[in-house]
This record gives C-alpha cells, sequence and structure tokens, in this order.
C-alpha cells in the first residue's frame, strides 16, 4: 500500500517561526486531527509483519559501533542489511514529517520513543557510514529529529530521564 503526503496529513499548513535566531524551527500551532491521525497511519505501517520483523532484528542485534561493526553484521544483500536499511529509512521518513513541520513535534515525541532508540543505536556509526556512501546527508532526517526528541525528553521528563534512556538503549 503507498500512502501519499497528501494522503497522510491533509489539512492546514503549518505556521513556522524561528525563535531568538536559532536555528530550530518551532512550531506555532496545537495538534490537530490531522497530526493525530498521520501519527496513527505511521503507528499502522510499523505494525506490517516485514516491519514488525525488520524492528524486533534491530531492537536485538543492531548495537554496531564501527563501520567494520556494521559490515560484518550487515553485509550489502542479506537480510539484516535490509532490516537496518528498512528501520532506518522508515524513522528517517517519519522524522522528515516532525522536521518540515508537517506534523506537530510535541505529539510525536510523546507518542514514540522509537525515534530516539534509532537515532542512539545508528549515531556512533552514522559519520562512517556517511563517508564510505559519500552522502553527507544520509539519514539526515533520523538525525535531526533524534536530537530534537532527545531536547525534549530533557526538557519534558529530565535530564535524568534522558540518561536513563540512553543506559537502557546500550
Amino acid at each position: 500500500m503507498y500512502l501519499s503526503l497528501v494522503d497522510l496529513c491533509p489539512g492546514q499548513p503549518r505556521i513556522l517561526t524561528r525563535p531568538g535566531g536559532s536555528g530550530t524551527l518551532k512550531v506555532m500551532s496545537q495538534p490537530t486531527y490531522d497530526d493525530a491521525n498521520l501519527l496513527l497511519k505511521l503507528y499502522e505501517l510499523r505494525r506490517e509483519p516485514k516491519m514488525r520483523d525488520a524492528r524486533n532484528w534491530f531492537f536485538g542485534n543492531f548495537k554496531c559501533k564501527t563501520m567494520a561493526e556494521f559490515g560484518q553484521l550487515c553485509p550489502p544483500g542479506s537480510e539484516p542489511n535490509a532490516y537496518f536499511r528498512q528501520v532506518a529509512s522508515y524513522w528517517d521518513m517519519a522524522g522528515s514529517f516532525v522536521n518540515s513541520g508537517v506534523m506537530n513535534p510535541d505529539l510525536f515525541f510523546a507518542n514514540t520513543r522509537e525515534v530516539l532508540f534509532v537515532w542512539e543505536r545508528v549515531k556512533p556509526i552514522l559519520g562512517e557510514v556517511r563517508a564510505a556512501f559519500k552522502d553527507p546527508h544520509y539519514l539526515g532526517n533520523l538525525e535531526k529529529a533524534g536530537k530534537a526528541c532527545a531536547e525534549w525528553v530533557s526538557k519534558t521528563s529530565g535530564e535524568e530521564a534522558y540518561k536513563a534512556f540512553t543506559a537502557r538503549v546500550g
């Protein structure tokens, strides 16, 4: 099943500002029913059987700290490589909705920490992967959304909650 951006997020455009001259864009609206519907559709996609298998594999196995470990765990053409790409690209796509203002970030971050989990697991190797792929923006939306989620958790639950989360992720 293929969904277009129009299918996923019909409704009102977002109004964005750059507070205090920072590089961070903030959504200036309350979550809408469209935000909730998009969040539910993203959840439905996560329940698809192949995606569920990929997520289970990622959570249980992906703990690479170097490109060499990544190459050993996820060689090109292997099922683990496909699982990695499926999980990482899914959260990169979901992150793009938050980063572009299509989805309210507070609603998104309040309802999933999985983007943060995936970011924390990918973060140690991302520089090496980008260099190997010669793509400095590879998984850029995952990175931006992951960092924003980390900031959100620290702000809403405290720095200790974020530290405890990262300790569990490993």
